[in-house]
């Protein structure tokens, strides 16, 4: 089973978002959720509740399939952070000249999956 969650416009650059999305990649889905909760980085906050919507939806599909269901089997397949729209901002600076702020986001996507999902690949 594989389910899937994405944030969108995500106040947060993409490269920042990056490293704390890169320490989860591969691990089991409630060790991410214990290892984002004490990431002192701000972006560990929006990508936690990428990866409890994931495993939420992960719930809601094996619900409906009535498959058997236990969150200790799952794990981040695949998760990315790709960039977002890129909000321009002029900053005033000396001599009359505008100083250009470019306020990035991000879209943060991660797929959940049981390893008997891998194995039939």
């Amino acid at each position: 089973m594989e389910a899937k969650a994405i944030a969108r416009h995500i106040r947060v650059t993409p490269m920042k978002a990056r490293r704390v999305v890169n320490l989860v990649r591969g691990k089991q889905a409630n060790e991410a959720l214990a290892i984002l909760k004490f990431a002192q980085q701000a972006a560990s906050e929006p990508v936690y509740k990428v990866v409890a919507s994931a495993m939420a939806n992960a719930r809601v599909l094996a619900d409906r399939d009535g498959l058997p269901f236990d969150e200790g089997d799952l794990y981040i397949s695949e998760a990315f952070v790709d960039e977002g729209p890129t909000m321009k901002r002029f900053q005033p600076r000396a001599q009359g000249r505008a100083y250009r702020i470019k306020k990035r986001t991000s879209h943060i996507t991660v797929v959940v999956a049981t390893p008997e999902n891998e194995e039939a690949r």
